[in-house]
């Protein structure tokens, strides 16, 4: 039955399990007497709510505190062992897979390196399913327990009716790739086990607004500084986090080409690919036959050797240069969405950490309208190498509150026992 807002008594009984698991999940652990300020709900429906969550083993005891004169008040949590997911960050340089529980705590991890020439569809969606096979392998695996695969790309990614999420990475070559219906179709998985996939600067932002930096803020803007450059805008209005592609925000005319095609982007300078590229132009003499990562920090020592060994000018001067770049682009966000915060994460931005900050910050400023630039305070991500990865698992873990704490249902009829031999048929040995 439908009240006037159209929302059914199912739909009340579904928001109301969303509202606690998420106070306990963020907040917990906490009383039943502390979970009814917290959510607006009565204490009878605090504690029909806590009972079916405690029936379905989501939600445990975890102590007592003493209350004012009465009993002790018994504290609740939600499990962490009574779910995981799945996260996958399709990087620059390798596909890393990792199993999580609840807590997100780590239980499994597989990578899979990259070729210059791996971003093949076919090559990155084998990984995938090989990838998830494998961590389901793992010792403390429980794929009965599974609630879903996240997936972060680079790229604009479309959700469709017909084919799911689909991938449009202009700078990787993939032109409207069904990615969804590729990992689906040789699938070890069930039906009901969804693949949720998005954008690898969104996965990131959404991982530091829930358990990072960005914790407590309200108006933020998460960089995503790898091979290329990304962005995550978190807004009221958009809480979940929306992927800009800053990326390509035109900061030089006829300027320096970028991977997308287009001359003068802010990727064609500020990108680690680009910088190390600019620093081989310019004389500097990167390691031979190494990834991008390890050039990288080769770059670092050459432009700030240890004390009494010259630095390197070129380096140097890229690296100074690759900094007001950055800062100038950090402007434009700052002026046209007027953030509190802006983190930066990814690997690349990760290396050049706090030595490459407070340049990027008088960049930043001098650029910026005065104004937003003296509200918003830019610092590194705090998640580490693994954020993309934790925020990609975050967005199966998210659907599974969006729907009460309700697991998926497993399609058909196949029996169990199928299913573990083809996850364990699949796994390398």
């Amino acid at each position: 039955m439908a009240g006037r807002n159209g929302r059914t008594v199912r739909d009340l009984r579904r928001g109301n399990r969303t509202a606690v698991l998420q106070r306990l999940y963020f907040d917990g652990p906490l009383s039943r007497f502390e979970l009814g300020p917290a959510t607006g709900l009565s204490s009878g429906s605090v504690s029909n709510v806590v009972a079916d969550l405690i029936a379905d083993g989501l939600v445990e005891e975890a102590g007592s505190v003493d209350s004012d004169g009465g009993r002790p008040r018994t504290l609740l949590r939600v499990a962490p062992h009574s779910g995981q997911m799945i996260g996958v960050d399709v990087g620059e340089t390798r596909v890393r897979v990792e199993l999580f529980d609840l807590a997100l705590t780590e239980l499994a991890r597989v990578e899979m390196p990259l070729t210059p020439q791996g971003y093949d569809v076919d090559v990155i969606a084998g990984h995938i399913r090989d990838g998830v096979a494998e961590v389901l392998t793992a010792e403390q695996a429980a794929p009965d327990r599974l609630l879903g695969v996240g997936v972060g790309v680079p790229g604009i990614v479309e959700h469709t009716p017909d084919q799911g999420a689909v991938v449009h990475g202009q700078t990787i070559g993939w032109d409207a790739v069904p990615l969804e219906r590729l990992l689906r179709s040789a699938s070890p998985l069930p039906d009901g086990v969804p693949y949720l996939i998005d954008n690898g600067a969104k996965t990131l932002g959404q991982a530091e607004m829930w358990f990072g930096a960005g914790r407590g803020a309200r108006n933020a803007v998460v960089v995503l500084f790898g091979s290329g450059v990304g962005a995550c805008l978190v807004t009221p209005e958009v809480e979940h986090g929306r992927a800009v592609e800053w990326g390509h925000l035109t900061v030089r005319v006829r300027g320096r080409r970028c991977r997308c095609g287009a001359p003068g982007c802010l990727e064609a300078y500020a990108g680690a690919e680009s910088l190390l590229a600019r620093w081989r132009e310019e004389g500097g003499r990167p390691p031979e036959n190494t990834d991008e990562e390890t050039a990288l920090t080769a770059m670092l020592a050459a432009a700030y050797p240890p004390e009494g060994t010259a630095p390197d000018p070129v380096a140097l001067a890229v690296l100074e240069e690759t900094a007001e770049y950055l800062g100038a682009g950090l402007s434009d966000l700052i002026n046209l969405f007027q953030p509190e915060r802006i983190l930066i994460g990814g690997w690349a931005g990760l290396q050049l950490g706090t030595r490459f900050l407070p340049a990027v910050r008088r960049h930043a400023a001098t650029y910026a309208l005065r104004h937003p630039g003296d509200q918003v305070t830019i610092d590194l991500g705090r998640l580490g190498p693994d954020a993309v990865t934790v925020g990609a698992a975050i967005l199966p873990l998210a659907d599974f509150f969006a729907s009460g704490g309700r697991r998926p249902e497993p399609a058909g009829e196949a029996p169990l026992p199928t299913w573990h031999t083809a996850l364990r048929e699949r796994a390398p040995h």
